[in-house]
């Protein structure tokens, strides 16, 4: 076995972690300020651009002493050893788990020299007005058509920098709905729009449905000769990329040991390659790569990923949360969290360890959030003065990438206010009654960056990339592979099957079956 297989609830750390955690459950942060003028200091990460305080948690230095003696005895250094050296961590598929080698330029893979070669020279043909379409004008609008990692991450990406973004427009299109389809084309010119397929195998359903539906409506004007000036694919099924019609120049690479929902920093990322110019792009992996480097490298205690996610144990499996919330205070963000949602909860949703035996205690954390300070004025409520206990990430730029002054010291100030809140309640305050009661002692991490830029956006996604891989080597699960995808998918061909030909003889579910029924009555 690749990567070491021990479950942590056998360890000594985690032991003396519960017993921490019964001794240590009720007492207050607010206390431990109070007690500890040095506190903030002490609970303090600076790295490049990033400044991460976690200082307003539910620990002690004990506490984080004793989750770190957790990592030594989950063997977590020679895990990350084993990732990085490109060894077959993803066992059940039998593959290695290389997507920061995509943006390692010290020691990068010639394939991957040869992919960022081409994806800058194409993104320097459109972005320049060289590639005409079939009546010759240039192309103004690209089209991702992927789902999953063929489309989150790229978005994410591409509507976070859109301060850097060219005059392209660029549009996503992933959900199988055909009416999201056909309200997207209504923007579109066939003349002066490229599409990108995404799809490893190209038989994807929701994105070959969605691009066979595309390229008949390109085809009311335009011949099938057409096709390979408006449309490129990413993808290893080179057969069924020529029989849709795609030059075999303009095919893209996709690699088995790089994971769907960490592909951006690869072709997938074409979109955002087009949408920000190739050296945005390339700003963008190095960042990432920086982020690695910090992981590898840097001891544990000084280690953001490490210590988010040892938090995270602590919050899931001794408070026993269930969620997380992370609050971007950038409007850039937007697409952050669902981002987020599929990258740890794809990956850390299991309930089998690496032995193949049923876990009996918790994996995984719901991820949630929105932007702040929207967010503020819909569920933030809850985070106050509700019953569940959330820890929740707070991440802000220091500076606005338009000057917005003003603006920019209300966004901040709510920021800083909301974890002040969080931390602190009405304690010493007198209320009226219990209604403007606050109790405080909500736990939260903030990650302070200096501006929204390619480089610190590659290093937070990295963060986040690192954070996950943490819990999973805790939590002893395979967090690289997604068997629980492919379920779904197999039940929709059955169903599928049935509303086509309206005969229900294979459905044995009385539930499935009387809403077939139903719909199929429209």
């Amino acid at each position: 076995m690749s990567l070491p297989s021990i479950n942590p609830v056998t360890t000594k750390a985690w032991k003396k972690l519960q017993a921490h955690f019964e001794l240590t459950k009720n007492v207050k942060m607010q206390d431990q300020f109070a007690k500890d003028a040095e506190r903030a200091n002490q609970m303090k990460i600076e790295w490049n651009d990033f400044y991460l305080d976690y200082s307003k948690n539910r620990v002690s230095e004990e506490t984080i002493g004793l989750l770190l003696d957790l990592t030594e005895e989950v063997q977590l250094k020679a895990a990350i050893q084993k990732q990085f050296s490109g060894e077959h961590i993803n066992e059940t598929e039998n593959r290695a788990v290389l997507h920061t080698s995509l943006r390692d330029f010290g020691n990068m893979k010639s394939e991957v020299k040869h992919s960022l070669q081409q994806m800058k020279l194409f993104s320097e043909k459109i972005i320049s007005g060289n590639w005409k379409g079939y009546t010759g004008k240039p192309i103004t609008s690209i089209v991702n058509i992927g789902i999953g990692g063929s489309d989150l991450g790229p978005d994410m990406v591409t509507e976070a920098l859109t301060f850097y973004k060219n005059h392209l427009n660029t549009y996503y299109i992933s959900n199988v709905d055909g009416d999201h389809v056909q309200e997207t084309l209504k923007s579109l010119n066939p003349e002066t729009t490229l599409f990108i397929i995404v799809s490893k195998t190209f038989t994807t359903q929701e994105t070959i449905t969605n691009a066979n539906t595309i390229r008949d409506w390109f085809l009311t004007n335009a011949s099938a000769g057409d096709i390979a000036k408006h449309f490129v694919a990413v993808s290893t099924n080179l057969d069924a990329v020529e029989n849709f019609g795609i030059a075999s120049n303009n095919v893209f690479p996709m690699w088995e040991w790089v994971g769907g929902r960490f592909s951006l920093w690869s072709a997938v990322g074409l979109s955002t390659c087009c949408a920000i110019g190739y050296s945005h792009f390339e700003t963008l992996l190095k960042g990432a790569n920086e982020m690695d480097k910090h992981f590898v490298e840097s001891e544990f205690k000084e280690n953001i990923p490490v210590i988010m996610a040892l938090l995270s144990i602590w919050y899931t499996n001794f408070y026993s949360s269930e969620t997380e919330a992370v609050i971007p205070y950038s409007q850039y963000m937007a697409k952050l969290v669902p981002y987020l949602q599929q990258a740890v909860m794809e990956s850390n949703g299991k309930s089998v360890d690496r032995n193949g035996d049923g876990i009996a205690y918790q994996t995984g954390t719901i991820v949630w959030g929105n932007t702040g300070t929207n967010s503020q004025h819909a569920f933030f409520q809850l985070l106050h003065q509700g019953t569940k206990l959330i820890p929740t990430d707070f991440i802000a730029f220091s500076e606005s990438l338009y000057g917005e002054e003003d603006h920019q010291n209300k966004l901040l100030a709510n920021f800083f206010a909301q974890t002040e809140g969080l931390l602190l309640g009405t304690e010493g305050v007198s209320v009226e009654n219990n209604f403007r009661k606050f109790e405080g002692n909500r736990p939260s991490n903030s990650i302070l960056i200096q501006k929204l830029t390619p480089k610190n956006l590659g290093s937070l996604i990295a963060l986040y990339e690192h954070k996950l891989f943490v819990q999973g080597i805790i939590w002893n699960i395979f967090s690289y592979d997604q068997w629980g995808v492919e379920l779904g998918k197999k039940i929709a061909e059955n169903t599928l099957d049935a509303i086509e030909r309206q005969q229900y003889n294979g459905i044995v579910n009385p539930s499935t079956l009387n809403l077939l029924k139903r719909s199929c009555n429209r």
